[in-house]
């Protein structure tokens, strides 16, 4: 059989670095590998999984049987699926879907390659094929979970939380900015944890200081830290540094204590108002991203009510909700009843984001006029793409830059914003 492959990839950005993992084993084997191809001419296809909420499951599972169609009509030989939604659903996933030929779990990089007789490296990092474009790309800085957050199932598939060295992940960043990469982006289930486990501290502060030394690291971005026992000391970090990005990804979810008590946060309402002004005493001009969480059992109106006047009070620059979805193996499953219907769901995320349209694009608009040191990420129609250090790929808003003259992709510009509106920028250049 030919070595044609073609590997999809659903979900967060940690599933991006697995796949990019696997897709530099099977290069150096002698695989011809794409990425999200929408061509047909491929032996293999390989679906990298997210089983996180019913959305995501439902999407991973309409890719595993769009693709055993096209078997079924000879376009493709094997379906090997991998990732979280293998990892824990594998045994009724073998029942119910018979014609993928091999289920891995998300730690099972290895065995899949040995599937595909690949001779698998002793060591797996950090060798990469970037499905970013080179300018950026994910640092993934630990695996698992230690948290018991009530509506999360992530515990469950990833398992408990395991840190990498400092030294392994040095050595990374290193390789990455050899292959053009400007923007490290470092993720994890929980960054702020990191280090607990091996170096018996949390050790996110030394790490960022440690990566934001290394030549050619132009911007360093933090995505996915946690607010019980936040690490303050990187706040200094961030403010001595000028290449570590003015920009906090925290998940809050809630802001009553009823709800953060029955979400098992470890963290108060006040708290949580602390820790905010914090930021913003500490790092002038930081940027926040959050994620809030609405329709988990129990939540009254007026825990609602609470939460959106957290919304207006705090101003989020950045902000996305979730509707609660009922996952089973958690806290919330065994011991609450789903008792939010589907449209109070909807209609409380519906109401945040109303308000929070409306305060996005007057802090876009305060931005009229102003200068700012943007990447460009492409080219699309008549504008370049670019974005601030206030805005992660594909999650923030985007920098739409008019210029009649050409900018390189993958370089940083000088732009002048010349218009806003709730999640874009429009600007040209300096």
């Amino acid at each position: 059989m030919s070595k044609k492959v073609n590997i999809f990839t659903l979900g967060c950005s940690k599933n991006r670095v697995d796949t990019e993992v696997l897709m530099k084993q099977l290069v150096d084997n002698g695989f011809v590998v794409d990425h999200e191809s929408p061509n047909e001419d491929f032996n293999y296809i390989l679906i990298n999984t997210c089983g996180f909420i019913g959305d995501a499951k439902e999407e991973s599972i309409e890719t595993i049987l769009n693709f055993t169609q096209a078997k079924e009509e000879g376009s493709i030989d094997k379906i090997l699926v991998f990732g979280c939604l293998s990892e824990r659903y594998k045994d009724e996933l073998e029942k119910e879907i018979p014609e993928v030929d091999a289920w891995f779990g998300k730690f099972e990089l290895r065995e899949m390659l040995k599937y595909m007789l690949v001779d698998v490296q002793p060591k797996l990092m950090p060798n990469r094929i970037l499905t970013t474009p080179n300018h950026y790309a994910y640092l993934k800085i630990s695996e698992g979970c230690n948290r018991t957050c009530s509506y999360c199932a992530i515990p469950n598939i990833t398992g408990k939380h395991i840190s990498r060295s400092i030294e392994d992940l040095v050595e990374e960043a290193k390789s990455l900015v050899k292959m053009g990469v400007k923007e490290i982006i470092l993720i994890a289930q929980d960054l702020s944890y990191y280090g607990l486990d091996n170096y018996k501290k949390q050790m996110l502060a030394p790490l960022m200081d440690e990566l934001a030394q290394i030549k050619g690291v132009e911007w360093l971005r933090i995505h996915y830290t946690y607010p019980a026992k936040f690490p303050m000391d990187i706040l200094p970090v961030m403010a001595k540094h000028k290449n570590i990005c003015n920009y906090m990804d925290i998940a809050l979810q809630h802001i009553s204590d009823h709800m953060l008590g029955l979400m098992k946060r470890n963290v108060s309402k006040i708290e949580t108002y602390n820790l905010i002004n914090e930021f913003r005493k500490q790092v002038p001009g930081i940027t926040l991203r959050t994620t809030l969480l609405v329709g988990h059992p129990n939540e009254t109106e007026q825990d609602f009510e609470e939460l959106l006047q957290f919304v207006k009070d705090v101003r989020f620059e950045r902000l996305g909700v979730f509707e609660y979805s009922h996952e089973e193996n958690t806290h919330a499953f065994d011991h609450y009843e789903d008792n939010i219907e589907a449209d109070i769901k909807a209609d409380r995320a519906a109401q945040i984001m109303e308000v929070q349209r409306q305060i996005s694009l007057e802090l876009n608009q305060e931005k009229a006029g102003k200068t700012y040191k943007v990447l460009i990420d492409k080219k699309e129609g008549d504008y370049y793409i670019g974005r601030t250090e206030f805005d992660s790929p594909e999650v923030d808003d985007e920098v739409l830059i008019s210029s009649k003259k050409k900018i390189q992709v993958g370089n940083f510009a000088f732009v002048e914003i010349t218009d806003a509106d709730e999640y874009d920028l429009f600007a040209k250049p300096v």
